[in-house]
């Protein structure tokens, strides 16, 4: 069982950057993927970020560029640097672990991103 405890979410102007904490209550070293899903409004939750235990990286395709996943194992976070920040990016960020085929989630952190 790994608990996931989002932090970092807020109100920030377009153009603005803001950094996503994610802290698991277990190591992180053996888990398989570390990600970061959004979910704007009447709309389905979408995958932003992944980052493997082997290093990869994978980004969706609205976020390249701009967002940045990176894992941490000895402190057992990942964080998702945002930059340059739209309104269309405006969601509840969740954080994700997946090990041995289980999937744990966060309770979210809100990311507002005004005109």
């Amino acid at each position: 069982q790994v608990q996931l405890v989002e932090s970092g979410g807020g109100l920030v102007q377009a153009g603005g950057s803001l950094r996503l904490s994610c802290a698991a209550s277990a190591s992180i070293v053996n888990i398989d993927r570390m990600a970061w899903y959004r979910q704007a409004p009447e709309k389905e939750r979408e995958l932003v970020a992944t980052s493997t235990r082997g290093g990869t990286t994978n980004y969706a395709d609205s976020v390249k560029g701009r967002f940045t996943i990176s894992r941490d194992n000895a402190k057992n976070t990942v964080s998702l640097q945002m930059n340059s920040l739209k309104p269309e990016d405006t969601a509840v960020y969740y954080c994700q672990a997946v090990s041995w085929g289980y999937v744990f989630w966060g309770q979210g952190t809100q990311v507002t991103v005004s005109e």
